[in-house]
């Protein structure tokens, strides 16, 4: 276990080096990966949201694939296309299927939500069953496999919003924000970060972050923190604070997540600082505010868990 935690600590030391002054998101990042979920990054361009999944993908020695989300972007442009090819030698032919960008392990799908609802859901398949069903058949998508999305705010121009059945796909949504003035400092004064990309080394092959996801199932969950966990789901039911309540994935994504991130923090038990840390990242996506809530989702979720404290 400790050789884990070594590998654990190094690959977020060595993906900051690239994304500076943006630890907890990357811890964030990390935590995402090691659940087995999906990552949704919401924020303005040119924050760093790409550079932070082709920095994860080198780090762990990944196959990695990008999507960049248009609205003509067609569902086949991503899973694949039969086209009919013809053997020189015996004159016969057939279709042979030609994968698309989506058999890979990380999958960046970029600005997802400029491409139009169609496009969007011919990913639902992938991130649920890890497969992609293309003209009758079934092909099964490389393990692990990564989603990383990125989106832009939806104020902005040419874009749709993302469907609640595709939001409740991803485990975790995180959004970078600017850098704090040290650190754009850093950025201004240091080497391109295109260049120091291309030199980053894996810490971790693929086999040991497959090791790391059986190590987060096998994190132990006391009986009295299911109740806890309850205890809150059934808070965001209640109709106060949100219009609708989380669903059974959701739960199971929030117990995952925080499994994963007492693996981070080093600790073989999940602990109630551990679901509170990742709620707001599990839950603000998926949660509608009540009308008369003048409050970000953020802030309910942190007003959810203190007022549930109290009981």
């Amino acid at each position: 276990m400790t050789t884990l935690h070594t590998q654990l600590v190094n690959l977020v030391n060595q993906i900051s080096t690239i994304i500076v002054g943006k630890r907890p998101q990357i811890e964030d990042c990390v935590t995402c990966l090691l659940c087995g979920g999906h990552l949704l990054i919401e924020d303005v361009p040119g924050v760093g949201k790409t550079t932070l999944a082709h920095a994860l993908a080198a780090s762990l020695g990944l196959q990695f694939s990008r999507v960049q989300f248009t609205a003509d972007l067609l569902p086949s442009d991503m899973t694949g296309v039969s086209v009919w090819e013809r053997n020189i030698q015996d004159g016969q032919g057939g279709f042979v299927f030609h994968p698309g960008p989506v058999f890979t392990q990380v999958l960046l799908a970029d600005e997802i939500n400029r491409a139009g609802p169609k496009t969007q859901s011919a990913l639902l398949e992938a991130m649920e069953e890890r497969q992609v069903t293309v003209e009758g058949q079934t092909r099964p998508l490389p393990q692990p496999f990564f989603v990383i999305a990125t989106q832009n705010p939806s104020d902005q121009l040419g874009t749709y919003p993302l469907p609640e059945s595709q939001l409740d796909r991803f485990a975790l949504r995180i959004s970078l924000g600017y850098p704090d003035a040290a650190s754009e400092r850093e950025l201004l004064a240091g080497t391109d970060r295109r260049a120091a990309l291309a030199g980053l080394k894996p810490v971790m092959s693929p086999e040991d972050l497959q090791a790391a996801q059986r190590a987060v199932q096998a994190v132990h969950v006391s009986g009295p923190l299911l109740d806890y966990l309850q205890l809150l789901i059934g808070a965001t039911r209640s109709g106060r604070w949100f219009v609708q309540g989380i669903s059974p994935r959701a739960g199971l994504a929030w117990l995952h997540a925080a499994q994963a991130r007492a693996l981070l923090m080093r600790r073989d038990h999940v602990s109630p600082d551990d679901l509170q840390a990742v709620a707001p990242q599990v839950l603000a996506h998926r949660m509608v505010p009540v009308p008369q809530a003048g409050r970000g989702s953020v802030e309910q979720v942190r007003a959810m868990i203190a007022a549930t404290e109290l009981r």
